[in-house]
């Protein structure tokens, strides 16, 4: 028999070295390389569940051929709903059959509390739960806190087994519409002798599960580990190799969860699911803005209102910020939800560019809600509650912030600003500050609310503090 052979595999971005290499040349990270065991024959039948490749009229060949792409049929994805208004946005509309969906979050965030509780409300699909870390009896007692008075209707069939050979069996046997794997680092195939959740078990078993979907088997929804850095767990062909890739988010002390998809073969990365996690499971929030803005009885300083754009959903957050003497001498810089290098540039820009002496004073950062937020537009907003912490003076809490602050103290332009309008809008307030170079794609008259175009840092303090 012929000996398998040794590869190298940068586990950062997937590059492939017959040899030990210190330094990635494909992304340039040091130290990545991990040696996998490649086998010398391709993989047998069973891992492909016996299945051939579909043609293009939908019917299975014994081989496959080059097809003209005039006689390829285009038409649209039949999708399966998933009962669940967020998953079903984030996924481009619903599940596509045939797909393989890769999902992945912190240990205890709630990715198992997900899959479980949309897969229970599927009460007219079959469904095959095949899970590698928990036993029948502690899923069992997840779904029964999870479901509610339809309990016993769902068709869902679980099955505690690791090996991918016997993974195969059960679907040829039952024939599932929704296949769900939880999760990817638990299953090992024979062909490969390494351990599970080693880079050649992850990516062979994971090759192999997509041979299955796309040769006429069910949708599979993988669940995966991430590393301490917040990476997926495994090579990173593991991401290229699924059609999409699903980020769960969050604290564990919050009650906030983010769904984000940062692949998607068949919809658009820029939509974003929220969920409230409760006793009973995860809440669709349909509303996030209402949640996430508290109702103050009394005018507290060092509070400001952004109008943020996650993908392509608006939301108001608000922002806190405490400036304080510094105790100790060195002044501490904290951020929670915010770009931490960021948050010192705009310290420098208000030294610099407004005159606030801020070099021995502690600033602390927080977005309210435990949320993380990238939207550049909340500049105006940090800095706005920055400054009213460190003078004492509150802000007005009809009044929402977005723009982007420049190095020169400039406020530039941002994208979607009419969503934001009226998102500010919607929840009452009664005027929202914009860079004036945004105002040429805004029509004031279509708008209740009070549009206020500043072009520098300077003057939107004035608006604010008079």
């Amino acid at each position: 028999m012929a000996k398998d052979k040794l590869m190298y595999v940068c586990d950062n971005c997937g590059q492939e070295s017959s040899k030990w290499l210190g330094k990635c040349p494909s992304c340039g990270q040091w130290n990545t390389f991990k040696e996998i065991r490649v086998a010398s024959k391709p993989p047998s039948n069973s891992l492909q569940g016996g299945k051939t490749p579909l043609s293009a009229g939908g019917g299975r060949e014994a081989a496959s051929r080059p097809i003209p792409l005039s006689e390829i049929r285009a038409d649209a994805e039949p999708r399966m709903d998933l009962m669940d208004p967020e998953l079903n946005r984030v996924l481009g509309g619903g599940l596509v059959p045939g797909s393989l969906v890769l999902l992945g979050g912190e240990p205890g965030i709630g990715k198992s509390t997900l899959v479980l509780q949309t897969i229970l409300r599927l009460t007219d699909k079959k469904v095959l739960y095949v899970s590698g870390e928990e036993s029948a009896r502690q899923l069992k007692l997840r779904a029964d806190r999870l479901q509610d008075s339809r309990q016993g209707e769902s068709d869902l069939l679980v099955v505690c087994d690791t090996a991918l050979e016997n993974i195969f069996q059960h679907i040829e046997t039952e024939q599932p519409d929704l296949v769900i794997i939880d999760s990817i680092q638990t299953i090992s195939t024979e062909t490969v002798e390494s351990s599970p959740g080693s880079l050649s078990q992850i990516r062979e078993c994971a090759a192999a599960l997509l041979r299955h979907a796309k040769s006429g088997g069910p949708s599979i929804i993988l669940i995966g580990h991430i590393t301490k850095e917040g990476s997926l767990a495994g090579p990173k062909v593991l991401e290229h190799i699924v059609d999409t890739v699903l980020q769960f988010e969050g604290d564990q002390h919050y009650l906030y969860r983010i769904l984000r998809s940062q692949k998607n073969r068949f919809g658009s990365t820029s939509e974003l699911g929220i969920y409230e996690m409760r006793q009973d499971g995860l809440r669709p929030v349909t509303n996030p803005s209402e949640l996430l803005l508290s109702e103050h009885q009394e005018d507290l300083s060092g509070i400001a209102i952004a109008a943020a754009v996650e993908g392509v959903r608006p939301f108001l957050i608000e922002v806190q910020a405490l400036v304080s003497t510094a105790a100790y001498g060195t002044a501490q810089r904290s951020a929670t939800g915010f770009d931490y290098r960021r948050l010192n540039m705009l310290l420098a820009v208000l030294e610099k560019r407004v005159g606030f002496k801020l070099a021995q004073k502690d600033v602390f950062l927080n977005i309210a809600g435990g949320l993380r937020v990238t939207d550049t537009a909340t500049d105006l907003a940090v800095i706005a509650a920055i400054l009213s912490s460190n003078t004492d003076t509150p802000l007005d809490h009809e009044t929402a912030l977005c723009a982007e602050v420049g190095l020169s103290g400039e406020l530039r332009p941002i994208s979607r600003i009419d969503q934001r309008i009226a998102e500010a809008q919607r929840l009452g307030f009664s005027r929202i500050l914009i860079p004036a170079a945004s105002l040429k794609a805004v029509n004031p008259h279509n708008y209740s609310i009070q549009i206020i175009p500043c072009r520098k840092v300077e003057d939107a303090f004035r608006a604010l503090f008079g």
